[in-house]
């Protein structure tokens, strides 16, 4: 899995990447947790998304946000980890002119910017959110939700209560042009310490019922 390092908004960004010898084959972009709380690309939930995205076939790259280690800059309170984003999202496209798909991906903080960059860039077919902080951020700018997704949340989680979480996916699911599917996993808390295999096994899943967003 190779080292690329490409230029965002304030420096150069650090990343991995993986390419699926598929041709046109579809992308997926994976953002990690807080990184002023031990966030990076290398968080084993990021690291498990990263895996199950390659093994189904996509071009897929996960990469430390700004300030993180060999990345440029500082922490911007979201919005230069938004743009952050962005430019990664150009990099992979970049590469892959010819991808059929674009999804995103991203745990707790990362879900948060996840979910924003699926609002900016229409080209963005599905997502994963894997702990969303329903309770720590203003998610009400999907309004609506632009696209179909899956939000997994473990019933033990620590730090973002399972009631704030099901309650932004009723909210989400209640639109009507879109379906967002909620899983739970149980006994999982925030960080799926010795439950990152039923989470891996959650997403994997819900790509192989959602063949028409990938191929």
């Amino acid at each position: 899995m190779p080292d690329v390092i490409f230029n965002g908004p304030e420096g150069r960004l650090e990343g991995r990447y993986h390419h699926s010898k598929a041709p046109n084959a579809p992308i997926a972009l994976v953002l990690h947790p807080h990184p002023q709380q031990g966030g990076t690309m290398n968080n084993k939930v990021v690291y498990a998304l990263h895996h199950v995205f390659s093994r189904r076939g996509f071009s897929v790259m996960r990469f430390n946000f700004r300030g993180v280690g060999r990345s440029q800059g500082v922490f911007d309170n979201g919005q230069g980890e938004l743009s952050d984003a962005a430019a990664a999202l150009d990099w992979l496209q970049s590469v892959n002119p010819d991808a059929g798909h674009c999804w995103v991906a991203g745990f707790s903080f990362g879900a948060w910017i996840g979910m924003q960059l699926l609002m900016r860039r229409p080209e963005i077919s599905g997502f994963v959110a894997v702990a969303p902080p329903a309770n720590r951020q203003d998610f009400t700018f999907l309004a609506p939700c632009p696209s179909s997704g899956l939000i997994v949340h473990g019933d033990k989680d620590e730090i973002v209560p399972e009631a704030a979480v099901a309650k932004l996916a009723a909210k989400l699911s209640a639109q009507k042009t879109i379906t967002v599917d909620h899983t739970v996993i149980p006994g999982a808390t925030h960080f799926f310490t010795d439950h990152l295999e039923p989470l891996a096994a959650a997403v994997d899943a819900y790509l192989a019922a959602n063949p028409d967003r990938i191929r």
